[in-house]
């Protein structure tokens, strides 16, 4: 592994993580759907989390957390706008697009979260060394939390907007109904519930 790089991914993931809990407190103020309120909480109280396991993790890795990179500075500032955009939603006076805006803003967000845990784990894949172990120990508990922000807010989004077209919608989205962890998963709950609008029916066939 290139040392210096697994440093710069750690350090770009822990402030990811870091503008994740910002993100989730706004977005939460935005939030109108009960399910969808209480899941933002529960990222939001997962994504702490995950800030703190990030920083365990570089000082295992003799890393220092607080270390400052031009890629970390662009990253922060990736998040800090999108705090900006929900907050500009919300001025507008339409809790529904807020609602909506929040949610993409969180699969921006999300997106580059679950890149930076998979290289994580790629690079605790390539070796037998106590870096390895401590990179594949960290992804191994943080991946199926990941997943599920990523592909259940990806099924909001998608879902809330067909709401907001006047088009039939699934809420809960299908991937929430299933507890959709995988690419695989998520790409067969909206196939399934694809199925369904064609049948003019709803209600989503098991993705697993």
């Amino acid at each position: 592994m290139n040392s210096i790089q697994v440093e710069e991914l750690l350090l770009q993931s822990l402030e990811a993580e870091l503008g994740g809990v910002g993100i989730y407190e706004t977005a939460i103020a935005c939030a109108l759907h009960p399910q969808l309120l209480a899941e933002w909480k529960t990222y939001l109280e997962e994504t702490r989390r995950h800030v703190t396991k990030v920083q365990s993790l570089c000082i295992q890795l003799n890393i220092d957390p607080e270390r400052e990179t031009p890629g970390r500075a662009v990253v922060r500032h990736i998040g800090a706008s999108l705090v900006t955009a929900m907050e500009m939603a919300q001025q507008s006076g339409d809790p529904d697009a807020a609602q909506l805006v929040a949610c993409e803003c969180i699969v921006l967000a999300e997106t580059k979260d679950h890149t930076d845990w998979e290289l994580i784990g790629q690079c605790g894949k390539s070796g037998t060394g106590k870096s390895e172990a401590a990179l594949l120990e960290a992804y191994e508990e943080i991946e199926d939390e990941e997943d599920s922000h990523l592909y259940h807010s990806k099924g909001w989004g998608r879902e809330l907007w067909m709401e907001a077209l006047g088009l039939d919608a699934v809420l809960p989205p299908p991937e929430e109904q299933l507890d959709v962890k995988t690419a695989i998963g998520a790409a067969k709950a909206q196939a399934s519930v694809r199925a369904a609008r064609r049948t003019g029916g709803t209600e989503p066939r098991s993705a697993q």
